[in-house]
């Protein structure tokens, strides 16, 4: 009989995005400075006016009306008809020290003791939809959108593009969980008011996303995927008209993006959202952790399919709890129980072992707020440090969760 699995995405003009996107840049801009930084950033973006509020400890000064501008700006949301524009939306800063309750759990003598910064359970998640193991119809959704930012920043083609949009893919599974079709995509975006006519804007719009940017997104995808695009429902600005839209249309709030940010609820989330925090806070550093578990078991070839749970209470830095879920796809005849007790010797999910692990104390954490946190290619880059007041350059890596570093460990261990 088969299934039917939908994921979405929003872009990183969707006002919560760009809240994201905020609350990341001033957690980069203070790792800058001072890698020890304890941030805890929150962001409300409306009409006309961004709001930056929560907890620091840090030695390192964020100026935040520069920093909110900024990304605004990279974003798009450059023109005053938005209601939305960098150059003129006030920006008002309420952030305070972190509390001495929490940072007392937090910081203590040696790497090996810092505690977890709050409690709570975070999730991991990988499969073989894909060649990055992200769930397919999450992937897909992604990818739509940073092909439509594309195309609306190279200025050649849909000219009539604003910042803010959402997809949606629908992928039908046969009985063995294997991807065989895409069954549905929804595209909304959001748009010049090009023609007087409602159903002419949407016509053009609809014509120019099948022959334009599915083409492109095809274009970019291996065989078997674009083999998949086999008479799909398309429904594009199915309300007719988004013409009104980013934080002039929705107000937007750090952290509302959470299933987006991770596996499009093919997967567990335990409910922590990521942008604006350091990795100090479990629920980013340790669900990051879990991922790279997860990936590293199904390159291993240890299962098809795997789910990470860990676990902590906070100012304690042992987790609670490591829980794996292979969904009856392990290739070891062994119980999920056992690999987990396994799996918990190679890996220290000790929050100051994962930082380390993972490099969690670099400024790489503004490219997560956008497009997802999992599911995408490490890559090394320069950036600009300072340190007692001069500019140091130096290469960091992104998104080292993703590297496939313990693939080799695992079949070892596991004696595949």
């Amino acid at each position: 009989m088969g299934y039917l699995f939908t994921s979405e995405s929003v872009s990183e003009g969707h006002p919560d995005k760009v809240a994201d996107q905020i609350s990341d840049a001033v957690l980069d801009e203070l790792l800058r400075q001072d890698a020890n930084s304890k941030v805890a950033c929150e962001t409300l973006v409306t009409t006309g006016l961004v709001v930056v509020s929560g907890e620091i400890r840090t030695s390192g000064y964020v100026p935040v009306q520069k920093v909110a501008r900024d990304t605004i700006k990279r974003i798009g949301y450059t023109q005053a008809d938005y209601m939305f524009d960098s150059g003129s939306c006030g920006v008002i800063s309420a952030l305070h020290e972190q509390s001495d309750d929490i940072n007392m759990g937090v910081d203590r003598d040696g790497e090996d003791s810092q505690g977890a910064g709050d409690q709570g359970m975070m999730f991991g998640y990988a499969c073989r939809d894909t060649e990055n193991f992200m769930p397919l119809p999450l992937y897909l959704s992604h990818f739509l959108l940073q092909e439509l930012a594309e195309i609306r920043r190279e200025g050649k083609e849909m000219t009539y593009l604003r910042p803010d949009s959402k997809s949606q893919v629908t992928i039908e599974y046969d009985d063995d969980n294997n991807p065989v079709h895409v069954n549905t995509i929804v595209i909304s975006t959001q748009h010049d008011p090009f023609d007087k006519d409602d159903k002419v804007m949407h016509d053009v719009i609809e014509k120019d996303v099948d022959n334009i940017l599915i083409p492109r997104l095809k274009a970019k995808l291996k065989d078997e995927v674009k083999d998949l695009f086999k008479n799909y429902k398309l429904h594009v600005n199915p309300t007719g008209r988004f013409v009104i839209g980013g934080p002039h249309g929705d107000t937007g709030l750090t952290g509302r993006k959470i299933i987006v940010d991770t596996y499009g609820g093919k997967g567990a989330h335990g409910g922590g959202a990521f942008s604006g925090k350091d990795a100090t806070k479990v629920d980013r550093s340790a669900a990051y952790a879990a991922r790279h578990i997860a990936k590293n078991m199904v390159a291993a070839g240890l299962a098809d399919e795997v789910e990470v749970q860990v676990a902590y209470a906070i100012g304690v830095a042992d987790p609670v709890g490591l829980y794996i879920n292979t969904n009856g796809t392990s290739h070891v005849d062994m119980k999920d129980g056992d690999i987990a007790k396994k799996i918990n010797e190679l890996f220290d999910m000790r929050p100051g072992k994962i930082i380390r692990r993972l490099g969690l104390k670099n400024p790489i954490f503004t490219p997560t707020a956008a497009y997802g946190h999992m599911g995408r290619d490490p890559y090394v880059e320069k950036v600009t440090f300072i340190e007692n007041g001069q500019e140091v350059e130096k290469e960091v890596e992104f998104f080292t969760w993703e590297k496939l570093d313990y693939v080799d460990k695992i079949k070892e261990a596991f004696g595949l």
